[in-house]
């Protein structure tokens, strides 16, 4: 049988699993809905927060269907379609399978003909990001605890170390954008453009914030992430022919 990263197996494989996991939502969707009749919360409220709720994913799903489409070149469409369907990020799932490819000599956009390199691009993105299940039930009641013991001491300590936290797993990603901007220096201005799509996006997003605030436009807020995502990767396009 010949490898292909859209072979119809692989399709049928991801389609059992994320139908699991349509299963299990339905499951407490249901199991919410009899709670909220047991406590007598009235059908039209328990109605309107499905029907918003269900409304306002649609942004997220949006920024979703970024990440499928900018992996689904090297990788198809249903490794990426499963990996950001179940538990998965989308900045961390592209970084890990660039970095695969990158380590296993292949050119960023190519296609996998490799069923080795298929194999190990699948392990890499998806035994990384399992490391959250098996950390969380262990270590974040003991972090969470220490962070609301120091919040109640010193509120402003708290915020500081809240804010470092998220400081320090932005700057994570910073260093995947800014590693290649030394070759600038032998001018290899190739390295320039995850940074101009960076500025980009990040533009975008930060007109966007200030829109949805001045017009009081709630929506626009929810959707800044998935715009401002396209907006980036628009962008890419001119700054590749450009710098590359």
């Amino acid at each position: 049988m010949e490898f292909s990263v859209n072979h119809p197996i692989l399709f049928v494989i991801v389609g059992l699993v994320i139908a699991v996991v349509l299963a299990q939502s339905v499951y407490f969707l249901v199991r919410a809905v009899k709670r909220a009749k047991a406590l007598g919360i009235a059908s039209q409220t328990v109605k309107k927060t499905i029907s918003s709720a269900a409304v306002f994913t649609i942004a997220p799903a949006v920024a979703i269907l970024v990440g499928v489409v900018a992996l689904s070149k090297s990788l198809g469409i249903a490794l990426p379609w499963l990996r950001l369907s179940v538990i998965g990020s989308l900045s961390y799932e592209t970084i890990a399978a660039n970095n695969t490819l990158t380590a296993a000599g292949m050119q960023a956009g190519s296609t996998v003909t490799d069923p080795s390199v298929f194999v190990t691009v699948f392990w890499v993105m998806t035994v990384s990001i399992a490391a959250g299940l098996v950390l969380v039930p262990f270590v974040t009641k003991k972090i969470q605890g220490g962070m609301m013991k120091m919040g109640m001491k010193d509120k402003k300590w708290g915020e500081i170390f809240n804010n470092a936290m998220f400081l320090g797993m932005i700057s994570a990603f910073l260093g995947y954008v800014f590693c290649d901007v030394a070759g600038v220096v032998k001018g290899q201005t190739a390295g320039l453009i995850p940074v101009c799509v960076m500025a980009v996006a990040a533009v975008v997003m930060a007109v966007l914030g200030l829109l949805s605030q001045k017009l009081k436009i709630r929506w626009l807020t929810d959707y800044a992430l998935p715009l401002s995502l396209v907006a980036g990767m628009a962008s890419a396009i001119p700054f590749t022919a450009w710098l590359a």
